[in-house]
This record gives structure tokens, sequence and C-alpha cells, in this order.
């Protein structure tokens, strides 16, 4: 990268991992001047700093390799009814936490399961970024529904999303988790219908509606930064995917052609017999260039193409955990708006205030300190699946080179043979 600014607007540099200089221990200032209301009281626009406010409540722990909790998604079975065809995922517990009965959990999930667990997480942690699971459809001209391809790659994604929330410091603690983990089918079904109801759910849906007509007032800098980030991000990740799918596709193509090709020269070999041993032997070169592409490919559908897609996901999930934290913030600055203004009942919008106050201050700490999270684990997860690539393809070529060398080497030994043979006789 060059060190001119991006489409963002930003230095580059700022997309290689000095973008946001965020300090945990200094508290978000949303507002940046205190109003006195009418009455000669004041309430401060800016959020508290005081050592006992709601950011210091809500600290990320440190990151440790001492984890408490693993969890393994595997043996999926197939489930058919009169009504649908699902799959069903054993989910495998095994932790040491002291609020769980049992040291070990063995439960079995559908895909819905994952999809109310990821919906209960991001209901009760609106600003914390919750892995993405897979999509319900799978990807166009990658695998077919249901089939075992399909089935492993949703699987590994499952798993996954799993591990993820449990290397969580807050995720890991949710209480819906813990039910995701040591409930029983029916005891989870049970659970599920003491959520929200749809009126509840309208009504956010409603509030978050309003809130982004109304708009953020005055957006601090850093989730300014964040947002012109993910933008890019999302920018350049779709581009990558989009590409790498592109180049799997054309390389499965190349590989059924290669399979045609080589029984080709086969075929040949039987009607020249002063050329058998040669078209023999490119056949066989072709044969093992089809093995290493086969390697190839797998490696492609294992590690790179899920791993771009997946942050492709990732930035769509990042951008919606800006926006609630931009309506938590809207629904705050409406409600200090009205408390400015109006006369009567001020003491009860006040307490409305400072609690709104409260929890747009928890989510931009929360926001912040899972921010520089999920960055770390992205920038360490996209280095590994480029260096992976890098050496798959280093060995791919090396040993498609390798099969063409050694097949040179024996055509011209050959012909060695053959013009000392004719210089005896």
């Amino acid at each position: 990268m060059s060190s001119n600014l991006t489409a963002a607007g930003f230095p580059t540099q700022a997309l290689t991992g000095e973008m946001l200089e965020l300090d945990e221990d200094d508290d978000l200032e949303v507002f940046s001047k205190d109003v006195t209301l009418t009455d000669g009281s004041s309430v401060s626009a800016s959020l508290p700093t005081s050592p006992s406010s709601m950011t210091n409540q809500y600290r990320f722990e440190e990151e440790s390799d001492a984890r408490d909790i693993f969890v393994t998604v595997d043996n999926p079975e197939s489930h058919v009814t009169a009504l649908e065809t699902f799959i069903t995922y054993r989910v495998v517990t095994k932790t040491t936490r002291s609020d769980f009965d049992s040291c070990e959990y063995e439960v079995r999930r559908r895909y819905q399961d994952f999809l109310w667990l990821r919906d209960r997480l991001e209901e009760t942690h609106p600003t914390l970024i919750v892995h993405p699971l897979p999509e319900k459809f799978v990807m166009k001209g990658m695998v077919e529904r249901f089939n075992n391809d399909f089935i492993e790659t949703r699987r590994k994604a499952l798993h996954k999303f799993l591990c993820r929330i449990a290397e969580h410091s807050i995720l890991s603690c949710n209480a819906d988790f813990k039910i995701f983990l040591t409930a029983q089918a029916w005891e989870l079904t049970s659970h599920k219908k003491q959520g929200p109801g749809l009126l509840s759910r309208m009504g956010d849906t409603v509030r978050a509606v309003a809130a982004s007509v109304r708009g953020v007032k005055n957006r601090p800098e850093e989730f300014v930064a964040m947002q012109e980030y993910v933008d890019t991000f999302s920018q350049r990740m779709g581009s990558l995917d989009k590409v790498t799918q592109r180049i799997f596709k054309e390389m499965k193509e190349y590989l059924d052609d290669l399979k045609q090709y080589g029984p080709t020269y086969v075929l040949w070999s039987g009607s020249e017999e002063e050329l058998v041993e040669p078209l023999k032997g490119v056949a066989g070169c072709i044969d093992k260039c089809c093995q290493a592409t086969e390697e190839q490919l797998s490696q492609m559908s294992d590690n790179l193409v899920p791993l771009l897609h997946e942050y492709v996901l990732c930035s769509d999930t990042i951008k919606a955990v800006l926006r609630r934290r931009d309506n938590i913030q809207t629904e705050y600055e409406a409600k200090y708006d009205i408390l400015v203004n109006k006369q009567a009942d001020r003491e009860a919008l006040k307490g409305e205030v400072e609690k709104l106050e409260d929890k747009v201050e928890c989510a931009n700490s929360a926001l912040k300190g899972d921010w520089e999270r999920w960055q770390s684990k992205m920038r360490g997860d996209v280095k590994a699946g480029f260096v992976s690539t890098a050496q798959k393809n280093i060995d791919y070529h090396e040993k498609c080179l390798a099969v063409w060398e050694s097949f040179l080497t024996s055509v011209n030994a050959d012909q060695s043979v053959e013009k000392s043979a004719g210089l005896n006789s």
C-alpha cells in the first residue's frame, strides 16, 4: 500500500493496524458542552468520567490462554419429517466453570437454534461484535444444499461460531449461551417461548427506525473512523471474495478439462507404436497434475474461500453494531432535547436521561473494547490464511514442475540411448 489517502479519506497506514488509537481507560465524550436548564439546574451533555461510571463496570478481560470452556460441533445427522428435512449437529461442551452443574454436556442443535442464539446475543449485547453465522442458503456454485460438502462446510462454520463465543470474555458468560449448550431440546424450546414477544420486538424495530430517521447529531470521531474503516474493509474484502470464488470455479473447470485431457493421450498411444512411451508419459504427468490440482482446490475450499466470505459477513455484522450504537445515542439525544425544553416532569425526565447517558457510555465502551479484539483476531486470521495459501500455491506449482521435469529427463535419456545405439550400429 502507498502512503496516499484511501477512498475513505484516511492515510493507508490506518488500514494496517494504526488506524484507531483507542484508550479503554478514557471515557468517550459524546457532547462537548454542559447545558443549563431554565430553572438554573444543569445536566452534563458529556459522559461522566467518575470511577463508578458504567464504563468501569463493562471492562473486557485480558485475553488469556487459560480458557475454561471448550465447545465442539460434530456428528451431523439428517432428519426427515412429513413437513421438512433438516440437519442436527452434536454440540459437546467441556468446562471447569463453577456455575455449570456438570463438566461435560452433549446436546443436538439444528441451524435455527444457532440463529436464535445469535439473535439473543445481539439483543442482550447490542454493541458487542457477535461472530456471523453461515448463511441459510449456500453460495451459488459452491455446493448443493444438504449434500456432504454443504453439511461439512456448515458444520465447520457453526463450530467456529460457537468457539468464537466461548473465547469471548463477556459473550461466553451469557445466560442464553449456557442454556444453548446445556438444555435438552424440549427445554430449549420452552426457554425460547419465554423470550421477548412479537409486540416487544416490533416496538424495538419501530424505535430503531425512528432513531435512524432522526440520525445522530454528534457522533464521536472514533466511531466515524470505525464506520469509514469498515466501509473500506467491506469493499476490499468483497472484491477479494468475488475474485477468489471466480478463480475457484475456473480451477474446477480446468480440473474437469484436465481429467478428459489425459485419457486422450492414452488412446493416441494405441495407434502410435513409436510414440507409446512418450504419450503414456504425458498422460501420467497430466494424471499427477490432476491430483495436485484437486489438493489445491480442496485447500482453497477449506481455507481461503470460507475465510474471505466469513469476513465479508463480519463487515455486515459490524455495520449493524455501529447502527445500533448510533440508535442508542440518538435515543439519548432525543430525550435530552426534551429535558432541556420541557418545564413539567423535569425530575422524572432527568432520571431517564441519566439512565440513557449511562447506556450510551456503556455501549461506547463495549464497542471500543470489542473493536480492538475483533481487529486483532481478524488480522491474525487473514495473515494465517494468506500465508497458508502462499505455501500451498508454492507446493502445487513445485509438484507440477517436478512432474514435467521428470518427464523431460526421461525423454532426454531415451533419446540419448537411441542416439548411442544408432552410432554403434
